[in-house]
């Protein structure tokens, strides 16, 4: 009995792997058949898409989450983009669309049918009309200016049910036209981070020197005869294992880390008797405030260093330490 519940067992679970590789041929084979579709009117789209004010992206059903997708993509790039419910469009939100906006309209039978109650609305508005849909003979596609068929073989569900391979293949184009896009507008990092201030690549992008340095009061300093208790003291009361060393006239002369006195220490060399100027480190790094505090990082890992003092000029404006750096997310 056990050996049969056991082959019964791998039966299944080799059934499981079966139906879950057929899916997946079936649905890279769909992206891969999109590829000898990339021609001049898929060039002819991007055109549109750059030249619009707005592009708009509207479906129902599996298409519609589809087209949300499509649409954050192309505004996280920087070009405005709204979703537009279908059903919804009819009850107010037509008011979303312009003339010479550009209307993606997405359905794979091309006949959904608060879609094609739209297209009278859509031909008043005189936007231009672009349908992705699977049936380049639809009655979406015969009204649209432009058609860009996701046509597939065949769906991954076996009874031909779920919507897979042709929701797949409608995601793939978007991502396509989104790249096309991105390579004709040019655009770069800092472009895309503008649009991610909370993510890991807008961090790294955005946040300045500025942004994190320590200022003002909050700058660990000490005049260059200040004694080493005093020293001991502001590195402890700031805790930034630093303090700045500076003349009468507030210029920068060098710098005193909670490493420098252990190593004065272990020299066996009494520091009660010493003066700032006899412990600092002098020529420290610098760095701008308006350098990005990733360069900073980059710069303290090169020289094996915790922190930078920030200089205008020869004027101090602050010091910025990379537990900073690494609290705000920026690596």
């Amino acid at each position: 009995m056990n050996t049969l519940k056991g082959s019964s067992l791998n039966n299944k679970s080799q059934a499981i792997i079966d139906s879950a590789q057929r899916a997946l041929k079936i649905e890279s084979q769909a992206v891969t058949d999109l590829i000898d579709r990339i021609d001049k009117g898929f060039v002819n789209v991007v055109h549109h898409i750059d030249q619009c004010q707005n592009l708009i992206i509207t479906g129902m059903g599996k298409s519609g989450l589809i087209g949300k997708k499509i649409a954050a993509t192309f505004s996280s790039i920087g070009l405005p983009t709204l979703f537009l419910h279908a059903a919804e469009a009819s009850h107010g939100d037509l008011g979303m669309i312009m003339e010479n906006d550009t209307v993606i309209a997405i359905s794979n039978s091309g006949e959904t049918e608060e879609v094609i109650r739209l297209l009278p609305s859509f031909k008043r508005i005189n936007c231009t009309l672009v349908a992705i849909t699977g049936k380049p003979e639809s009655t979406l596609a015969k009204c649209s200016d432009y058609v860009l068929s996701v046509a597939i073989q065949e769906e991954a569900c076996p009874k031909d049910l779920v919507p897979t391979a042709s929701t797949t293949a409608t995601l793939a184009l978007g991502d396509a036209l989104a790249i096309a896009f991105m390579e004709l507008r040019g655009v770069q990092e800092k472009d895309f981070a503008q649009n991610h201030p909370g993510g890991s690549l807008g961090r790294r992008l955005l946040t300045m020197v500025e942004d994190l340095m320590h200022s003002g009061d909050d700058i660990p300093k000490v005049l260059e005869n200040a004694s080493s208790s005093s020293v001991i003291a502001e590195i402890s009361k700031k805790r930034l294992g630093v303090t700045l060393v500076t003349d009468q006239d507030g210029k920068l002369k060098g710098l005193v880390t909670d490493g420098d006195l252990r190593r004065v220490m272990g020299k066996g060399k009494d520091i009660s008797q010493m003066k700032a100027l006899n412990m600092m480190s002098i020529n420290p790094k610098t760095i701008t405030k308006e350098t990005l505090a990733a360069k900073a990082v980059q710069i303290m890992e090169q020289h094996s260093i915790t922190s930078l003092v920030v200089l205008k000029e020869d004027q101090i404006e602050g010091i910025i330490h990379l537990h900073d750096i690494l609290k705000a997310g920026v690596v």
